[in-house]
This record gives C-alpha cells, sequence and structure tokens, in this order.
C-alpha cells in the first residue's frame, strides 16, 4: 500500500474491517509498490497505472481507485517560470504514472520538448529558473507553498481530453477469491464514509484535507475514469515508461 495522504481513507477502512486478518500490509511508495507486485513479492497493490502493461497478468479488483476528475492538487508540474519557458523537467521518481502523464502533456497539451531528466531525493532543490519539476504526493502539497508556477496535470487532462483520470488502481497479479475482493471493496466502501474521522486522525496544516479528500481527489472508479484510463494507456506507446 501507497503510504501517502491520499491513501488514508483506504487505510482506515482496511484496518477497521474483519478484512484487515486476512492480509499483511507492506507501506512504501507507488514505484516500489508497483515493483513488489511485479515480482510476485505481493498479491495485490495499488498501483501506478501505468505499471499495468508491465504485469504478465492484472485484474483491477476494486471499485476504488486514486483518481481526480479535474485538479488534483498533489500532482504537479511546479516551476519559476510559465510552462512555455521551462528548458529542463526534473522527474519525480516515486511514481512512473505522473512521470508518463508528464511527457504525455509535455508532447501533446503544452507542446514543448524539455530536457527531462531523472532524479532522486531532495530533486526540489533544483527547482529554480527554467528548470521545472514534477512533484507528487504529500511532497506537492508543501510545494505549492514555494513555486510561483503550478500546472496541475489532473487539471490539464481534463483540458487536455475531457475526461477524469486514473493515477493508481487496486491491482492483483492473480485471480483472488471472490469472497475476498468483497471483503475488501467493503473496508474501501467503510474508508469512504468516515472521511472526517480520517481527517482528524492526520493534523496537516499545509493543506485542507477535507477539501483534498471531497473536491481533488476522485475515489470511485467509474464508467468514466475507465475510459480515461483506456485513453491513457493507449497514449503511452513509444514512451519510456519504467520503473
Amino acid at each position: 500500500m501507497v503510504n501517502y495522504l491520499n491513501t488514508q481513507p483506504m487505510l482506515y477502512g482496511i484496518e477497521h474491517s474483519p478484512v484487515s486478518k486476512e492480509i499483511e500490509l507492506v507501506p512504501d511508495y507507488p514505484a516500489l509498490v508497483a515493483q513488489k507486485l511485479i515480482d510476485g513479492v505481493t498479491d495485490i497493490g495499488i498501483i501506478p497505472v501505468a505499471v499495468i502493461p508491465r504485469l504478465k497478468e492484472h485484474h483491477i479488483v476494486t471499485d476504488f481507485c486514486i483518481g481526480c476528475d479535474g485538479p488534483v492538487a498533489s500532482v504537479c508540474l511546479f516551476s519559476e517560470v510559465p510552462v512555455e519557458q521551462v528548458k529542463t523537467v526534473l522527474i519525480d521518481y516515486q511514481s512512473r504514472t505522473s512521470a508518463a502523464l508528464t511527457k504525455v502533456l509535455l508532447r501533446d497539451y503544452w507542446k514543448i520538448t524539455p530536457e527531462l531528466v531523472d532524479t532522486q531525493s531532495g530533486y526540489q532543490q533544483g527547482i529554480k529558473g527554467t528548470t521545472a519539476g514534477l512533484v507528487i504526493g504529500d511532497r506537492a502539497l508543501e510545494q505549492r507553498h514555494h513555486s510561483p508556477y503550478i500546472y496541475d496535470l489532473g487539471e490539464a487532462w481534463k483540458a487536455h481530453t475531457g475526461l477524469p483520470f486514473v493515477f493508481a488502481a487496486w491491482v492483483s497479479n492473480k485471480q483472488l477469491p471472490a469472497s475476498f475482493i468483497q471483503s475488501f471493496n467493503e473496508a474501501l466502501t467503510l474508508g469512504m464514509q468516515h472521511i472526517s474521522e480520517v481527517v482528524a486522525a492526520n493534523p496537516y496544516p499545509v493543506f485542507n484535507l477535507h477539501d483534498y479528500y471531497t473536491r481533488y481527489i476522485s475515489y470511485d472508479l467509474n464508467a468514466e475514469k475507465k475510459k480515461g484510463l483506456q485513453q491513457f494507456l493507449s497514449l503511452l506507446t513509444g514512451l519510456a515508461v519504467t520503473g
């Protein structure tokens, strides 16, 4: 499971449901959660959707995701200059979907071809001048206080395609019992019903978490999100998506 703020409602539901006794939770950042699923270390994970084509077998197993239908707040391109002046983009190492989405939007929406640079921890300090940076998750909510130009990737995708976006979905690398999937879905549903408790348990002065969970993150994996997911996966052809 990804250990970001955006998964806390899901975690609340899991921890307060009987299904918690059937699983062992392994927290990590998205790219490593995905790698563990690819390597067969885990059976199910909430993974960046760009990794789905790399799985020999995959099943999207719940009615929930980490998605948005417009601005998402925590997946953004940050810069000191307008996007058309950007010469270099530092790519966040923690999620391949956000990296791939950035490449798609640079190419097809903003229509610019900056140099793309892979990064390691602490790279946000390099966001200066004409060097922009993709930052995701909790660190993106913090970066919003430091960068004058903020380009929200969920908002840009919606403007470009008219569709919502799915950043991560619950995916298994094998067929799981229907009874477990039902119990897991019920646990996630419970979490969505207790947003106020999740906010109270996670004091976070950097960003209004109630707004984050109800106005920015959109958790239901509905038909429109599935359409957006399929369109995104079709655009990955020709992009270098690794990790």
